[in-house]
């Protein structure tokens, strides 16, 4: 409840007709607040989003376009960790963001970090730097984060969305929370929750592994067809 994306869906799931879910659990949550009229599992729109743009950026590396020769990076290292880092709960507690600035400059690789700018902010405040295998940038677009996501070994964030796109791109995920709204992730072995800990984090990049349920979790691509479909059904009735 201290997260405000959280008091907001509240809000707007208690005043809606329509409630498009992108799981079972988060119908079963729903259900649990009471809310059971107009709720339908429909998968997630994001993901249709990412197989959208991940076909724009496949057609134009085939057309020898580099979405990344842009970003601020003379070279994109051939195996790097893709890092954010914006949740207030991470950059207002400079302990907490201590632990996360040492932990990236121990990993055994490279980091790319866009570096938003709330952390930059923060990072001056507490006099927190970053150690040479992290290459800071500056914030990005939708479709250079995705490529980077494409390219990444594995993804370090604080962000919920960047959770499910690591998980659309079957890229292992380490989530700088101690709880996450994308509860399958976890429960499927592709996302590791470590909080701002040091350790923790260190333990989980050391065990980076793909693990070999590759089901996806968040529909087939055709969110956006299922809703049309019901609210043409429900205008009929």
């Amino acid at each position: 409840m201290r997260m405000p994306e959280e008091q907001n869906r509240i809000l707007t799931d208690h005043l809606s007709t329509w409630l498009f879910c992108p799981t079972d659990t988060a119908v079963k949550n729903l259900g649990r607040e009471g809310i059971t009229n107009g709720v339908h599992q429909v998968g997630d729109i994001m993901y249709d989003a990412t197989l959208y743009y991940q076909n724009v950026l496949l057609n134009e590396e085939k057309q020898g376009l580099n979405r990344l020769e842009n970003i601020g990076l003379k070279k994109i290292p051939q195996q790097f960790l893709l890092a954010t880092i914006h949740r207030a709960d991470n950059t207002d507690d400079a302990t907490r963001l201590a632990q996360i600035v040492e932990a990236l400059s121990e990993v055994p690789f490279e980091v790319i970090l866009p570096l938003h700018p709330r952390t930059r902010k923060k990072l001056a405040e507490a006099g927190l730097i970053l150690k040479h295998n992290a290459h800071v940038i500056e914030p990005i677009g939708y479709l250079e984060m995705l490529a980077l996501e494409m390219k990444a070994k594995a993804i370090i964030t604080d962000s919920g969305g960047v959770q499910k796109e690591a998980c659309f791109m079957q890229k292992p995920c380490i989530t700088l929370r101690e709880e996450t709204e994308w509860v399958e992730t976890v429960e499927k072995g592709w996302n590791t929750l470590t909080g701002p800990d040091k350790n923790k984090i260190l333990r989980a990049v050391n065990k980076l592994n793909t693990p070999n349920d590759t089901i996806n979790l968040y529909g087939n691509g055709k969110t956006g067809v299922n809703v049309l479909e019901i609210l043409f059904n429900e205008s009929l009735s």
